[in-house]
């Protein structure tokens, strides 16, 4: 077979050597040379009146890695850039006389109440429907991350149980910090006594940060009880436990923080109110 002038193949491949790296198409073709010629030893030097060809450019690759991988551009899916969460502050209240709406607000929520308040359902369906983006976070579900080794409260609040609830709440705090630093909302669900500031309340301050609106969701105990008994598995409790959980719960009557009894009204509704109570919240915002 021919080839045209000027046009060469590069060399066979050699069992245990590379491709010819930087072999020049100037090079003489490979195979038996005259007798008396010599093999051209290195670049061939440029033809009267022509330029040098410029040597090709190989980025420096350390040994033994091989290839360096292409170098995706700015714009390319998986390099979005996301701002790192800090401490929530206080939503901006608006220039307007009205009550700022907390349907197109960025807002922290925290929902407050016993076993059985219908925190977790409230806030789900409160973030569902919001028009702006928004995570719900449960510190219960959170707290069940942990399968092997749970410390479940019901069989006895100790230094593991509470290590794991304090665990769970940070990175609850971790979650809604990074979410609203993304421009994400977020409401969270506990059960926070107010006798036990440092573990409940001040806790999701310290890790959430000044700007989190606590609002408290406490029906009365019928209510609480027979929703408790719709329960299974680790969320439901004894009657006793219930009754002495929404007794220690009174005790936020009187703490300044709004309150919704929502004994008479269902998820929808409630959710309705607690943007009433927001909105409130924001334009004048709770001392806790």
């Amino acid at each position: 077979m021919q080839h045209a002038v000027g046009s060469p193949l590069p060399p066979p491949h050699q069992p245990g050597h590379g491709p010819a790296a930087g072999w020049s198409p100037a090079a003489p073709h490979p195979g038996p040379h005259p007798p008396g010629a010599h093999p051209v030893q290195g670049p061939v030097p440029p033809a009267p009146g022509h330029p040098a060809a410029p040597a090709a450019q190989h980025p420096a690759v350390p040994p033994g890695q091989g290839a360096a991988p292409p170098v995706a551009p700015p714009d390319a899916s998986g390099h979005v850039r996301l701002p790192p969460g800090g401490p929530v502050a206080m939503p901006a209240v608006p220039p307007a006389q009205a009550l700022p709406d907390p349907t197109t607000t960025t807002l922290a929520v925290l929902l407050i109440g016993p076993a059985g308040a219908g925190k977790t359902s409230v806030a789900k369906h409160w973030a569902e429907h919001r028009r702006v983006p928004t995570a719900h976070i449960s510190l219960d579900d959170v707290r069940e991350w942990v399968r092997s080794g749970f410390a479940n409260p019901q069989s006895g609040w100790n230094d593991n149980s509470e290590a794991q609830y304090r665990l769970a709440r940070r990175t609850c705090g971790f979650a809604a910090r990074n979410f609203l630093a993304n421009g994400i909302s977020c409401i969270l669900d506990d059960a926070v006594f107010p006798d036990r500031p440092v573990v409940g309340l001040g806790g999701w301050k310290r890790h959430v940060g000044p700007g989190l609106l606590p609002v408290v969701l406490l029906p009365g105990l019928d209510i609480v009880l027979e929703r408790n008994a719709e329960r299974t598995g680790n969320r439901r409790l004894t009657d006793e436990e219930v009754a002495r959980i929404h007794g220690r719960m009174a005790g936020w009557y009187g703490s300044g923080l709004p309150i919704i009894d929502n004994s008479q009204l269902d998820i929808p509704a409630t959710a309705r109110v607690l943007d009433e109570v927001l909105s409130r919240a924001i334009a004048s915002p709770p001392t806790w």
